[in-house]
Formats: C-alpha cells, structure tokens, sequence
C-alpha cells in the first residue's frame, strides 16, 4: 500500500511561523525518530492566546514561546495528551502566567477496562514517554467546549495513542487540531496498556463522521485532505491484521518474530515502536478471540490463531 505521508518539512526551529490569520506555531527543538521535525506549539488568537500543546520541558522552547506571546495575554494552556514531548510545559508556563491548563485527565484517565485488566494482570511493558505529572486545572469531556476571544474549541476524545487523547475542532474553520492521533508525515504509535488499538481504530472513524478536513498536527506540517489520511490508517492497520493472521496461520510467534517479518523495510531505529504496534494489534486480536497466546498472556509470549 502506497503511503500519503509527507516528509519535506523543515521549520525554523524557535521561530514564530504564521498559518492564517489567528493562528501561528512554534516548533520545540526535540527533533528525533518519534517526534519527526518537533513538537508543534499552537497559538490561537490575537489579543488573548491559548497555546495548544506547549511542549517538552525545555529552557530554549519556554523563551521562544514567551517571545512569540509578547504584547498578548495567555488566557489558556490546552493540552491534547500527556507525552512528555507534548504537556510538561504547560505547568511551567501555567505558574509564570496564571493561565489555567485545561486536558481531558491524567495519563490514564480514559483507559478502557479491557486494557485496566491486562495491565495489572500481565507484564505489557509499555509507558514510553508518559508525563505521570500531568493534571489538568480544568478537566474538559468528550463534547466539551473550550471559548476564548475570537475562537472556540470543541473537545474530541479519541483515546488509542493514549487513552486521555483530545482532539480539538476550531469552529467555524473547518480545521482540527489533532494531536498525536492523526499526522502527516507518520502512523501513530499505539503502545499498550496507555495505547489501545480498538480504542484508536474507533476514533478514527469518529473524525470520519465529522467535516473538518484540516488538521494541525502534533509533529509535522499541515495535513490537507485530512479524511483521506483517516482512511488510509484505517486500511493501513486492517492490512497489518491481516499480515498477523497470515504469519500466525503458518506457525505461532512471538511480538519479536512478526515484528522482523512485517517491518523489513523500516528503519532499525524504529523496530522497538513498531514492536508495540504489533502488540497493540495482537491486545485487540485476543479480545476479540482471534488469537491466544501459549500460557500467559505478555508482551513475550507466542500467539497461536484460535
């Protein structure tokens, strides 16, 4: 399957960069594997801004986002989810500011319980890059709305990177912020017990029903035409499926043996988040009686088709 992703990015690091009008970013100097050019920093308004996903706790980032809000207020720090490339900040910025941080709960708030269970029963691993610190000053539900001046946000919870995910639709723009649950450049990583693939398999197709078809990105530029990234995730992760079932079909495995088979192609780098894809899709796979493993279920166990 052909992949729509767009690698050419290349932002200014620190640097203001306007998007239309109301609406600017900066981009955190935390380039990596899993974070492909930087965590995006939104700023939306004029006079009185919210900053959607301030970011890594980072000295250089902080007086960069200072910078950009000079002259205007921080009425709202608004955060999608608690990854440490994405909410840390916002308590920081929070206390110089005043502004009150507003997410959908902790870290796991949102968890489903299928995912509760088998995180206290078996050994999942897991928990890569999770801010444990992270509570909002206002919790906002599924639905909810967000106003500041000139704009409204409304909350839409699409657990499945992580289960306390958001993702916020500007009103009136036809425009999403989206998070780490859609982007342009990459898959997301799904890594249980905090990422659950039922979970974000179900919220792609919740943005499916909605009309927004731009979305600002946690990581990378712009994504236009944002419903034709929906569907190709949703076929992208059936396609993965159906290579799980066909490798188990021949012989069990391990998350180790299928991660080698299936991502031949990709960079070493990244076999460890692909591993946890794999995981995540063989979670979803038990629970819906497809596959079992040979004892006790865990991250190390080989899997069988039922």
């Amino acid at each position: 399957m052909k992949t729509p992703f767009h690698t050419d990015h290349h932002p200014e690091i620190g640097v203001v960069e306007a998007l239309r009008p109301g609406l600017q970013v900066v981009t955190a100097p935390n380039a990596g594997p899993m974070t492909f050019t930087g965590t995006r920093s939104y700023l939306l308004g004029d006079r009185e801004v919210a900053v959607i996903d301030p970011g890594p706790k980072d000295a250089a980032h902080l007086a960069a986002l200072e910078r950009a809000l000079e002259g205007r207020r921080l009425g709202h720090i608004i955060v999608t989810h608690a990854h440490i490339d994405h909410s840390p900040l916002a308590a920081v910025l929070s206390a110089r500011t005043g502004a009150p941080v507003y997410g959908f709960g902790p870290a796991n708030a949102g968890r489903s319980k299928v995912m509760e269970r088998l995180a206290a029963a078996a050994p999942l691993g897991g928990g890569e890059g999770i801010d444990a610190d992270f509570t909002p000053d206002i919790t906002v539900p599924d639905g909810g709305l967000i106003r500041g001046e000139g704009w409204t946000l409304e909350a839409i919870h699409t657990p499945g990177h992580l289960s306390n995910h958001l993702c916020f639709a500007w009103q009136g723009q036809g425009a999403l912020f989206s998070g780490d649950h859609v982007m342009g450049w990459a898959s997301t990583l799904v890594s249980p017990p905090d990422g659950d693939l039922t979970a974000f398999m179900a919220s792609l197709r919740k943005l499916q029903r909605r009309p927004e078809d731009t979305y600002y990105c946690g990581h990378g530029a712009v994504l236009e035409g944002a419903h034709d990234m929906l569907d190709y995730l949703l076929a992208h992760r059936l396609e993965r499926e159906g290579q799980i079932r066909a490798a188990l079909a021949r012989a069990p495995q391990t998350v180790a043996g299928l991660t080698q088979q299936m991502y031949r192609d990709v960079d070493p780098r990244l076999h460890g988040a692909a591993a946890r894809n794999v995981l995540a899709h063989l979670v979803d796979l038990y629970e819906r009686g497809i596959v079992a493993p040979l004892g006790d279920f865990s991250a190390t166990a080989r899997f069988r088709l039922t």
